[in-house]
């Protein structure tokens, strides 16, 4: 059963900052160190102080960026930078940006959800790493705080949860209306109606939950819960260490949109070894760009990348004036290399790349996949950094569908590592909760 809750969310203080979106940054994993340096002048009271505090060389234990997030976030909230809601309530959430040209409307609520360690209820699509569950769990653990939501999906085909939401807040001006670092208009709201709350916890209890962006925090959140219970004993299961705070969307919001991340490679291999190593499954076709600058390049592959019916294409690029464009040429090599996997999972364009390329061809697997591998939605940078010699080649993939997701989190397995990118990204700073 899917339990879900209303909380006393913290605010950051009008009054006090001004214009909030001085105060606001993206979530805590796609900041850069550059993007960090620019928020912490931003504004003394830009909430990455929190999420992603600055590294010092002496450092230590008792000093370090978890505890200097901790002893901030006491500090404004004595101050009154942060309010804390005077009651429980869900926290409606819209985002307007565009993309593509065409413009768009996500919606979601902030709210709390009951954590559930077996993943019945909570399915997700994406391992974890253990050095992002370290970092989160030093800052949940210092700041006993969510400091930002995670985002899970559900599915309302008829829209209903959200009708009903709007509805309320249909003649109601937002608690928080910013733009945000992305330029996407963020709006916020804040409903304490018992009645309505008590509706959309009802209608939710036989759902399935489908996590779209926070793998790592969300498993954080329950090895958190776990180390509470076994150092003080409480088993109480509504105990606030039990529950995390999420915005919960529908999954077929017309404002949610996935992007494909496309694989950077750092390794020296020869073009030809990889060439004749997929010849045998994949057809290659090798073209020549038209124009000269990265961005007319990168559209160049994208136009190329386009899949007719169900075709399989990947785009790889080694920083001369061509590309090449793989489309594998039948479906039957998935089920004689993968037959221990889903037919969904076999289909995956990211499954598919990485077991019949990057493992048989380049040697690139679990145990050395985070050396040789990184990772970017840009279709620009993917032809910028091999261009300039940062990486050896790039891999341009098409996005994975909304459906996809769904059917391999519902079959319990798991995605390759970056296989999604959902937009809009949630604006951090918005509401935060304290756990107690």
């Amino acid at each position: 059963m899917v339990e879900i809750a209303p909380f006393s969310g913290i605010y950051y203080n009008k009054e006090k900052i001004g214009n909030l979106a001085n105060v606001m940054s993206p979530p805590y994993d796609i900041i850069s160190r550059e993007m960090q340096e620019q928020l912490y002048k931003k504004h003394p009271y830009n909430i990455v102080r929190l999420i992603l505090g600055r590294e010092y060389p002496d450092d230590t234990s008792d000093n370090n960026k978890y505890t200097r997030a901790a002893k901030l976030l006491k500090e404004w909230l004595e101050k009154g930078i942060l309010i804390t809601s005077k009651k429980p309530a869900i926290y409606p959430y819209k985002i307007d940006y565009e993309i593509k040209g065409s413009k768009r409307t996500f919606s979601g609520f902030f709210v709390l959800l009951k954590l559930d360690p077996t993943y019945k209820q909570v399915k997700a699509h994406e391992r974890t790493l253990s050095k992002p569950k370290t970092d989160r769990l030093n800052l949940m653990r210092t700041t006993n705080a969510n400091l930002e939501p995670i985002e899970l999906l559900y599915v309302d085909e008829k829209d209903e949860i959200m009708k009903k939401i709007n509805n309320h807040i249909s003649n109601i001006e937002p608690s928080i209306d910013v733009v945000g670092y992305d330029d996407f208009k963020h709006k916020l709201w804040e409903i304490n109606d018992e009645k309505l709350i008590s509706s959309i916890c009802e209608w939710m209890k036989d759902k399935i939950l489908f996590i779209a962006d926070g793998h790592h925090r969300y498993q954080t959140a329950i090895d958190f819960a776990n180390k509470i219970r076994e150092k003080t004993g409480n088993k109480d299961e509504n105990a606030p260490f039990n529950y995390i705070m999420v915005v919960l969307a529908n999954m077929f919001d017309k404002g949610l949109a996935i992007l494909p991340t496309h694989r950077l490679i750092k390794m020296q291999i020869d073009l030809n070894k990889i060439l004749k190593g997929i010849e045998k499954h994949f057809s290659i076709e090798e073209k020549i760009f038209v124009r000269e600058d990265y961005r007319s390049r990168s559209i160049e592959i994208i136009e190329a990348l386009k899949p007719k019916d169900k075709e399989h294409k990947f785009a790889l690029y080694d920083g001369n004036d061509r590309y090449y464009i793989f489309t594998l040429k039948n479906e039957d090599i998935l089920d004689e290399t993968m037959p221990n996997y889903s037919e969904t999972l076999r289909k995956l364009d990211v499954t598919i790349l990485h077991k019949l390329i990057l493992e048989p061809v380049m040697e690139i697997n679990e145990t050395n996949l985070e050396e040789h591998v990184k990772y970017t939605r840009d279709n620009e940078e993917a032809i910028k950094v091999v261009a300039e010699g940062e990486f050896d080649y790039s891999f341009l993939m098409n996005a994975t569908k909304i459906e996809e997701l769904r059917d391999v989190a519902n079959a319990g397995e798991h995605m390759p590592q970056k296989s999604t990118y959902f937009l809009p990204k949630m604006l951090s700073g918005l509401v935060m909760r304290k756990i107690e």
